[in-house]
Parts: C-alpha cells; sequence; structure tokens
C-alpha cells in the first residue's frame, strides 16, 4: 500500500526516539526497591510530572483510532465524551469530590480502601471485577496499534501479528523491570513527542483541507447532527446520557487515572493533576475527531479499496491512518508514527501496571499466608505484568469486535466502572453503606455490560442486543448498581452496638 513514510528518513526518527525511550525506562530499575515503589513510584510523583504522564497514558493509538471514527461517523458531535470527560475531570479535581478521601487513605488501590469499610470479600470482589473489565477493555490496543502502524508505514497486512508483538515486548520490558517509575518517566519524554506530532499534523490539516473544507463536510454527510449530538440520529439523548455516567465514572475509579492521584505527593497535588489535565482530555477526542473528519473530505471509494477485504465492512475505524499515510509528508510521517508509537507505550505500559497492581495487591497479597517479602513481591508484579502481556497478544489476535470501538471499550469499562463509583461514592460519604450494598452493587453493575457483550457475538441474540443498544445496557448498570447499594445496605440488620460488620 502506497505512503509517504520513508524507512531510511522515518524509520531512523522512529528508531532514535525507541532507542532513548527504552534507555530511559531501563534506567529506573536501579531505584525500584519495594512493591510500593512498583506501584506508586514511592508516592513522590510530583506536580507537572503527573500531568505529562496522565495525558500521555490517555492517549495511545486506540484513542486516535475510536476518536477519529467518532469524527468520520459523527462529525464534530463525536467529540461530545471529550467535553463531559473535560467538565467532570476539573470538577471533581477542583472540589476534591471522592478523590481527597482516597489519597487521604494512603491506599495504594482503590479495593484497598474498600477493605477498610466493607471487608476483606468485597474487596477480593472489586479486584476481579476490575481486572474484568479492564483487561476486556484493554484486549484491543495491541490490535488497534498494529493497524494504525501497518496502514501508516505501507507494510504487508501479513505482518500485523509481527507489528503488534514488537510493540508488546518494547513496551513489557521497561514496564516489568521499572515498574511505575519507568513508566512515569517515559510518559513525560512520550508526552513530548507526543503533544508534537499532534499539533504538527493538525496544523497541516487546516493548512491544506482548511477549517471551512471541514465544517462544510460534517454539514453534507450529518447536517445538525453534526454539530449536536441530540439531534443526530444515531447518537440522541440516550448517548449523551450513557457518556456523562461513563465519564464521571472514570475519572473517580478508572484505574489508571486513580493511579496518578495515588501516586502524588500529597493530596493537593493530585487534584491540580486533574483539574490541569482537564483541557487535555476535550484535545485527545477534538484533535483527532479533526483528522476523522479530514479522512471523510478528502478520500474516495478508489483509496478505500486499497485496505483488506476483512476491514472494508466499516471504512470509517480505518479512514484515518489510511489518509495520514498519504497525506503526511516524508520526515514529519516519521515525527507521526514516532509520536503514535509513544502515545501507544504510554498508554499499554500504565494499563499493564495498573491492572497488574490490582490483581497483585487486591486479589493475591490479601489472602496470603504471611506477608510477603519485597524480593517476592517484586516477583510477583513482574510476573503478573507479563502475563498481562501475553493476554493482550492473544486476545487482540482473537476477539472479532463489532460496532464502532469506543462503543466496546465504554461497554467494558462499563462492567467495573458502574460499581466501583458507586462503592467509592458509598464508602467516601454514606454511613450507611455497608458490604451487603456493596456485593450487589458489584453482581448488577457487571450483569448488563457482560450480557450485552455475550449476545452481541451470539449469532442468536445478535439482533436483540443490536435492538436494546449498548447506551440503554450501560444506563441500566449504572443504576442497578445504584439502587442495589441502597437496597442491599438498608435491608441488611444493623449491627449491635460495639459488635464489628
Amino acid at each position: 500500500m502506497p505512503t509517504h513514510f520513508s524507512l531510511p528518513i522515518d524509520g531512523s526518527i522512529v528508531g532514535v526516539y525507541l532507542l532513548i525511550t527504552m534507555a530511559a525506562g531501563l534506567a529506573m530499575r536501579r531505584y525500584v526497591g519495594s512493591v510500593e515503589d512498583f506501584i506508586v513510584a514511592g508516592r513522590e510523583m510530583k506536580l507537572y510530572l503527573g500531568i505529562a504522564s496522565l495525558a500521555a497514558t490517555e492517549f495511545g493509538i486506540v484513542t486516535g483510532m475510536y476518536t477519529a471514527q467518532l469524527g468520520y461517523k459523527y462529525g464534530f458531535a463525536g467529540a461530545t465524551p471529550g467535553v463531559l470527560q473535560g467538565l467532570v475531570m476539573f470538577l471533581i479535581g477542583w472540589t476534591g469530590f471522592c478523590v481527597k478521601p482516597l489519597r487521604d487513605s494512603g491506599a495504594l488501590t482503590i479495593p484497598e480502601l474498600f477493605e477498610k469499610r466493607f471487608g476483606p470479600r468485597v474487596r477480593w470482589a472489586a479486584g476481579v471485577v476490575i481486572v474484568l473489565g479492564g483487561l476486556l477493555n484493554m484486549g484491543v490496543f495491541l490490535r488497534m496499534g498494529g493497524e494504525f502502524l501497518v496502514l501508516v508505514a505501507g507494510f504487508n497486512p501479513t505482518y500485523l501479528e509481527l507489528v503488534m508483538t514488537v510493540l508488546l515486548l518494547a513496551v513489557a520490558v521497561y514496564t516489568i523491570l521499572g515498574g511505575m517509575l519507568s513508566v512515569l518517566v517515559t510518559d513525560f519524554l512520550q508526552f513530548i513527542i507526543m503533544s508534537g506530532g499532534l499539533l504538527a499534523v493538525t496544523l497541516l490539516i487546516f493548512k491544506d483541507i482548511g477549517w471551512t473544507r471541514l465544517v462544510e463536510t460534517v454539514e453534507t454527510h450529518h447536517g445538525a447532527g453534526g454539530f449536536n449530538p441530540f439531534l443526530h440520529e444515531e447518537l440522541g439523548w440516550e448517548y449523551v446520557a450513557f457518556q456523562l455516567c461513563l465519564q464521571a465514572a472514570a475519572a473517580l475509579t478508572w484505574q489508571t487515572t486513580i493511579a496518578r492521584v495515588l501516586s502524588a505527593k500529597d493530596t493537593q497535588t493530585g487534584r491540580q493533576v486533574y483539574t490541569r489535565t482537564a483541557f487535555f482530555f476535550v484535545c485527545r477526542f477534538l484533535v483527532p475527531c479533526v483528522w476523522g473528519i479530514a479522512a471523510l473530505t478528502v478520500l474516495t471509494a478508489g483509496d478505500y479499496a486499497q485496505l483488506d477485504p476483512e476491514t472494508q465492512n466499516d471504512v470509517s475505524l480505518f479512514a484515518m491512518p489510511l489518509f495520514l499515510g498519504t497525506f503526511v509528508p516524508i520526515g514529519l510521517t516519521g515525527l507521526l508514527v514516532a509520536a503514535m508509537i509513544a502515545a501507544d507505550m504510554s498508554t499499554d505500559s500504565s494499563y499493564m501496571l495498573t491492572w497488574g497492581s490490582v490483581i497483585y495487591n487486591d486479589i493475591l497479597a490479601p489472602f496470603g499466608s504471611r506477608k510477603w517479602s519485597a524480593r517476592r513481591g517484586l516477583l510477583w508484579n513482574r510476573m503478573i505484568v507479563a502475563g498481562i502481556g501475553l493476554f493482550l497478544l492473544g486476545f487482540g489476535l482473537w476477539y472479532p469486535l463489532k460496532g464502532d470501538l469506543w462503543t466496546y471499550l465504554g461497554v467494558t469499562g462499563t462492567i467495573y466502572l458502574a460499581s466501583m463509583s458507586t462503592l467509592l461514592i458509598a464508602c467516601c460519604y454514606w454511613k450507611r453503606a455497608n458490604n451487603w450494598g456493596a456485593a450487589a452493587a458489584i453482581i448488577t453493575g457487571a450483569v448488563f455490560p457482560l450480557g450485552f457483550l455475550v449476545m452481541e457475538q451470539l449469532p442468536v441474540t445478535e439482533a436483540i442486543a443490536r435492538q436494546i443498544g449498548p447506551y440503554y445496557s450501560g444506563l441500566a448498570a449504572y443504576l442497578a448498581a445504584a439502587l442495589a447499594m441502597v437496597a442491599g445496605s438498608l435491608l441488611k440488620p444493623a449491627a449491635a452496638e460495639g459488635a464489628t460488620v
């Protein structure tokens, strides 16, 4: 597939970047002496490092793919989740809602806080559902990264598995050895490269295509719904309501985001990381959304014919990398690929580490017969991260994605976001909340999104799942989790005075 990617020029830019990143990540290994160093960087993260790390973590190739797809399919209305996320991030950081008591508790993970209120069984169940939702959510990351690089660089599609494996190995090596310290340092470097690449490509689109032409494209293909999600025939109020619940819950309990609060040197720093990255969360949707609209503007039917036959059923997901491969000139293509690899490595490393920390801290360690030594704890954490990497490689090759990518990520995230956000709010602010309510919320919050995913994959129920839709099933999960927490807590008999719950 013809592209502007030049192996001598662009390949050299990417190669130099990878060497610098790997060296910086591996250099942090010497400072990891305990599990706390590995999971939360010894709680020494300062403000600007936290801002860069959170921004880099929450923009990966998969982010660019799904936000560009939203722009292609829905116009500027596709950036609605980013606007909502930026708003809730700012409000939560400004008020300290939930994140202040969470950071003040000294917990390494959210389930560890739940144990203090609801007991060890709830902590374990919370850990299981977080890992289940998190790994299903992350399962498509590697494949999306590989698909992007294959299209932009013009590689033979048969190299997809090789590209995925190389990406995984590059990330896994420094994450396994250096933990959160390596993640924070490499995130800072990746944030610089990523920001430069995103800005350069976006300015080039405005220069060569123009804002007026982009707006005209949205008007032609989507009408008023391309600017207002309430008017779009495929979105509507249920989409906006689900996105508001999803973004609020993610800001409160998404493990990679919360990891920055827990790694901050103090509570105030953690809150400032939220308020000062809020605008970035708008940009991380809006910028690739513009790229998707540009692809819709420029590409023709002949361009799509170059895609692999298996991907032509839904060209919206692959339109953006196909467009960039022929639009961005030599040299800048190398910066773009380096920026997107930077974004992908940052996302993958942080996600692998945070899900691994929950497996270790909340599923395995609490039930050990004795406290593990620092050496044994580090070994287990590194083995868990390696195991997660192997799962991601296998799942990315096996799972058939149906529907748009963002919808899949929202549904899988809801598996645990619905219940964990409910538990966190109740844990911090409702005295009547107890383990009965917590257990009921965990079960009911996971049933609806898991049921939707299963029905979507089965031929006999696929049509029913499509008719119900992901937005209604997602809203049902948040509502059911909240009601279950209230009902379960009120049904449990009050403990006698002086008794423990």
